[in-house]
């Protein structure tokens, strides 16, 4: 028998630690790595395993999101079980309210499990950057004839006190979760770690169902798998600890570690964009046989000029997307979305330049993230003289400086949206 299987992507994510990136958009919505967003990877991750009926769940600052699922990830086949398609929040709840947690975005989205009845229902987040076989995490399930089964990444145990830790037997049998505790337990046989939830779960179907009505109708609770449907469940019901680390992508060798990011602080964000340019980067984006999808623009193909002392057109260690244009200007050890445009004497250095920046004639700019549609003017400095960048910028603790988008003209409201 085929197992049919819904995809429920939870996508409506503030990012607050990401401000100012996530000013106007959600956290899904941030661009990563050049040419994606990062809802890109998790979508991926659901077609590459063969999942193609999703939902996505949006909720805050959606609009960037909207714009680019309708851009790039319409699915257009004739099934019916073959969809994309964004969900905002329906008001369902007696008190029609916007959603209260996790679980509550999927009970206000239950008719939509009803209606496709699925054999089980993958819920995965939408905010880190990774690659995943879900159909290996699928297969485990059913194997373990599992109620539910929790995604967990091993780490080392002194970051306990940053995780959900989730206590384990040593068949992998959930036996409690522990909330941001240092001295939760570890994973059995390797006192070194512990399991961290990734916060994706597989379900079966009747287990979720039931979950969400008694929750639903449970007086003080926060509507939320981590707080409180899955530590209820535990000691009554089959749950099971998937370890991520066992997961295997296709055209991977078998030493290769599967990849997983958190990149929910600016200077995550940063380390992880910038990882990319390595020789040999731990995120491997040209694998043809795990690609990680996007929105297709008809760009024309970056272009280089000029090679004269001093107005050389040149990326030294860098990533550059389609459409840039390097006119004399030099880019190294940076990552450049579409369409930027680096001029004569101009310099950026260890810096991420979302889609459209400007960068005038004999700018610097290092250590920083220019957001989309962004214009520095000839002769400005940006990353040299932190004080005098913070009166006017976001400025991290390790001194990576955010400069925010720029949406004033229609080029800007249409395009790069």
């Amino acid at each position: 028998m085929r197992l049919r299987v819904l995809g429920i992507v939870l996508a409506g994510g503030k990012g607050t630690r990401l401000y100012p990136l996530t000013k106007e958009r959600a956290k899904p919505a941030v661009p990563f790595g050049g040419k994606y967003r990062i809802i890109d990877f998790v979508l991926s991750n659901f077609i590459n395993s063969g999942i193609y009926s999703i939902y996505v769940l949006t909720q805050f600052k959606s609009q960037s999101l909207l714009q680019h699922l309708n851009d790039g990830w319409q699915l257009g086949g004739v099934m019916k079980n073959q969809f994309i398609i964004p969900v905002p929040a329906q008001m369902r709840s007696p008190q029609e309210t916007w959603y209260q947690g996790t679980a509550d975005a999927i009970f206000q989205n239950i008719n939509l499990i009803e209606q496709a009845d699925p054999h089980v229902v993958a819920i995965f987040g939408a905010d880190h950057i990774y690659r995943m076989n879900v159909a290996s995490m699928i297969e485990y399930h059913e194997q373990k004839r599992a109620q539910v089964t929790v995604a967990a990444i091993p780490v080392e145990k002194r970051y306990a006190n940053e995780f959900g830790v989730i206590e384990t037997t040593a068949d992998g049998r959930i036996v409690g979760f522990h909330e941001k505790r240092a001295d939760a337990p570890t994973i059995p046989g390797d006192p070194t770690r512990v399991y961290a939830s990734m916060g994706n779960y597989v379900f079966s179907t009747r287990a979720l169902l039931n979950e969400l009505h008694e929750d639903a109708a449970r007086a003080g609770s926060s509507h939320d798998f981590g707080r409180d449907i899955l530590p209820g469940m535990v000691g009554r019901a089959d749950i099971y600890a998937y370890d991520f680390q066992t997961n295997r992508i296709p055209g991977e060798p078998a030493s290769v570690k599967p990849y997983w990011r958190d990149v929910g602080t600016i200077d995550a964000y940063y380390e992880a964009n910038l990882d990319l340019r390595a020789v040999a980067p731990e995120l491997n984006l040209y694998n043809p046989l795990w690609p990680v999808r996007t929105v297709g623009y008809p760009d024309p193909p970056a272009k280089f000029t000029f090679d004269d002392d001093n107005r050389r057109g040149q990326t030294i260690d860098s990533i550059v997307s389609s459409a840039c244009i390097l006119s004399g200007g030099t880019a190294r050890n940076s990552v450049l979305a579409r369409a930027v445009k680096i001029h004569s004497g101009a310099l950026v250095e260890d810096s991420i330049l979302l889609d459209n920046v400007d960068i005038g004639r004999r700018a610097r700019v290092r250590r920083a993230i220019l957001d989309k549609n962004v214009r520095i003017p000839e002769d400005a400095e940006i990353g040299y003289n932190l004080e005098k960048d913070r009166q006017l910028h976001h400025v991290t603790e390790s001194g990576i400086v955010v400069v925010a988008g720029q949406r004033s003209s229609v080029e800007i409201a249409t395009v790069f949206v």
